[in-house]
């Protein structure tokens, strides 16, 4: 049987919080999350004999939370609020940005609430002030506002996941998501790093653009929205 090299993308929370982002983590050997307020992501290692339970004790009461890929037995104190089938997908090769000069920004902690306030506006609840410290975030902006954004959220292991890749209503049909994915992607590859992303399979049109640019689906991967009751 030939080795799988995106074997880790199975359980990818796991693997970037007991890697490249421990720095990030909190937990035990057996179950990890983000530290709040970096990110709503948690993980545990599959086959483990310890219970998810143990998440418990770094989870607040009321705290809302996503498992991905294998969704374990729940306690009977945790409630499944929605299944998100996601494509996930990879791409192993350089993108052509499109026609046109835009000016790409590297965006820092003196923007957090900009990034903040534009991705709640189009893509709520996978994002928190502090998830620009995961990696690199790029934005391109008009008028001294931000219209657009996209950067790294998981990171494993030669593998980056590119997230957040949003724009202001009033700013679509300019390409600018275009810009900033190819920008994301070429800056990976170019120091070795493998592109993955995840997006609803429902989204259609997401799922073409991605595929133009150069991705492919790797496998269907949920994203499970939980919350541990009050």
């Amino acid at each position: 049987m030939s080795h799988d090299p995106f074997a880790s993308l199975d359980n990818p929370a796991w693997w970037a919080l007991n890697g490249v982002q421990q720095g990030f983590s909190t937990g035990t050997p057996a179950v990890k999350r983000y530290q709040r307020g970096i990110l709503p992501f948690a993980a545990y290692q599959y086959g483990t004999t310890e219970n998810i339970t143990a998440l418990d004790d770094w989870l607040e009461p009321g705290e809302v939370f996503f498992l991905i890929g294998e969704l374990p037995a729940l306690p009977a104190h945790w409630t499944l609020l929605n299944e998100l089938p996601c494509a996930q997908m990879v791409n192993q090769s350089r993108v052509t940005a499109p026609e046109g000069e835009v000016t790409i920004a590297h965006l820092n902690a003196t923007h957090k609430m900009d990034m903040y306030d534009l991705i709640q506006q189009v893509q709520p609840g996978y994002y928190e002030p502090g998830t620009h410290q995961l990696g690199n975030y790029y934005g391109i902006w008009q008028e001294e506002k931000l219209v657009a954004i996209a950067g790294e959220r998981m990171r494993l292991e030669e593998l980056t996941e590119i997230s957040a890749i949003c724009t202001h209503p009033a700013y679509t049909g300019r390409k600018y998501a275009q810009h900033l994915i190819a920008h994301l992607c070429n800056t990976n590859l170019d120091k070795g790093i493998i592109p993955f992303l995840h997006v609803l399979e429902t989204n259609a049109r997401a799922i073409g653009l991605y595929e133009y640019m150069g991705f492919t689906k790797r496998r269907t991967i949920s994203f499970w929205k939980l919350r541990k009751q009050a």
